[in-house]
């Protein structure tokens, strides 16, 4: 694959604020994640500031430990528009270690209540060392569909 990021779009029936309000939930993200892995947020503070970090307990089959955590920091904030945060790991002594992907959601209002929303997974940075174990994306694009479609219901459910 030549391209680095796949991306979805969906227009969500919700205010942008209040769109942008639940992505910045890490509360919220178990029952956005489009793939199942996500299985629930360790911090719970709202998401308000670039370099922010925030951890998710994580289960996918194929992983070696099959539960695991993932350390991600804030990337892009820029309320209401666009939230994105880099995914990675804390090692044992508490260093940071992102491999070079990251999540990004754009927000454009269509209207008081309806708000086109674009997630993207981009692997651009992703170094050649890591590419030799991991497949990029690590899952079809219908998750981030998937992902779109579960925002957009708990948008309209609160």
């Amino acid at each position: 694959m030549d391209q680095e990021n796949v991306s979805a779009t969906l227009t969500v029936a919700g205010s942008v604020a209040r769109v942008f309000a639940v992505l910045a939930d890490p509360t919220t993200h178990a029952a956005i994640d489009g793939t199942g892995w996500v299985q629930e947020s360790v911090d719970r503070a709202p998401l308000t500031e670039v370099g922010q970090v925030f951890r998710m307990d994580m289960y996918h089959a194929d992983h070696p430990n099959g539960d695991y955590r993932v350390a991600n920091k804030v990337h892009v904030l820029d309320p209401p528009r666009a939230i994105g945060w880099l995914t990675g790991q804390e090692r044992d002594d508490g260093r940071l270690e992102f491999g070079g992907w990251f999540w990004r959601y754009d927000l454009a209002p269509l209207a008081p209540s309806e708000t086109e929303v674009t997630l993207t997974y981009d692997w651009s940075a992703v170094p050649q060392s890591i590419r030799e174990y991991l497949q990029f994306p690590p899952f079809g694009p219908e998750h981030l569909t998937n992902s779109l479609r579960h925002l957009a219901e708990l948008v309209s459910s609160q």
